[in-house]
């Protein structure tokens, strides 16, 4: 795996619905955090000029936008990013199949932001697979390989996951070589919301991710600072008891 360090392993996701709002947290959390999430409910309100502006600070940026259309519309998308913020995003959400991959990848310009398939929202379990009254849940394991499979060998860079589907994917990959970025995350005795597959910080690191994206219990937080910092702490643990382990 590349070698990262801890703090980038750390990713705060700013779901907020204004930018003085997602000032405030980063603003807080000062030189403690330097990667953060800006998903739809952001971009929808602050777009581009509030990505520009962590960039503008210094910080890294992962843009959860999960794209996902046919295949012209994808290519398109990537193509009409706007050129100061092509090869300066580091990551980049898709959702969809091998299709998607290559169409994003053929309207990327130079190699990033790095791509990452989602394979299964972590809202969601086996249940939410089958139609109501029509047979058992389906099996969340085989569902995410599948995906995984396929984004994989369409040259996807990377992977949203969640739960025991880190672990599994590794397992299931062991040759290969990709990202993964586990949303979901709450440190033990943290509610988990609406979260149905859910790890704490050490126990994703130790199963396989490469970044952890969290939002609530840094951002409620009484103390959000103390938060990531708690966080980062987890996340150095099993860094460096998996290189014991290695």
């Amino acid at each position: 795996m590349t070698e990262r360090s801890v703090s980038d392993r750390l990713i705060v996701a700013l779901d907020f619905d204004t930018a003085g709002e997602a000032d405030t947290l980063v603003e807080g959390l000062g030189e403690t955090v330097g990667f953060y999430k800006v998903g739809w409910q952001l971009f929808m309100g602050a777009g581009w000029s509030y990505v520009e502006r962590l960039l503008g600070q210094g910080k890294k940026v992962f843009l959860d936008l999960k794209i996902g259309d046919i295949d012209n519309t994808v290519r398109a998308a990537l193509r009409n990013m706007p050129d100061e913020f092509a090869g300066a995003l580091e990551l980049l959400t898709l959702q969809g199949n091998e299709a998607t991959v290559c169409a994003a990848k053929a309207g990327r310009r130079g190699e990033k932001p790095a791509l990452l398939m989602v394979t299964l929202l972590s809202s969601m379990d086996g249940s939410d697979l089958a139609a109501p009254g029509e047979g058992p849940a389906l099996d969340v394991s085989a569902v995410v390989r599948q995906r995984a499979k396929r984004a994989l060998e369409a040259g996807c860079e990377g992977l949203i996951a969640s739960g025991q589907s880190v672990r599994e994917l590794r397992e299931a990959f062991p040759d290969r070589t990709f990202l993964i970025v586990t949303p979901g995350i709450r440190p033990a005795g943290e509610s988990l919301d609406e979260h149905k597959r859910s790890l704490t910080p050490h126990q994703a690191i130790l199963d396989g991710s490469d970044h952890l994206v969290v939002g609530r219990p840094i951002a409620q937080a009484e103390h959000p600072q103390a938060a990531a910092a708690a966080i980062l702490s987890e996340i150095e643990r099993a860094v460096h008891e998996r290189a014991c382990g290695a």
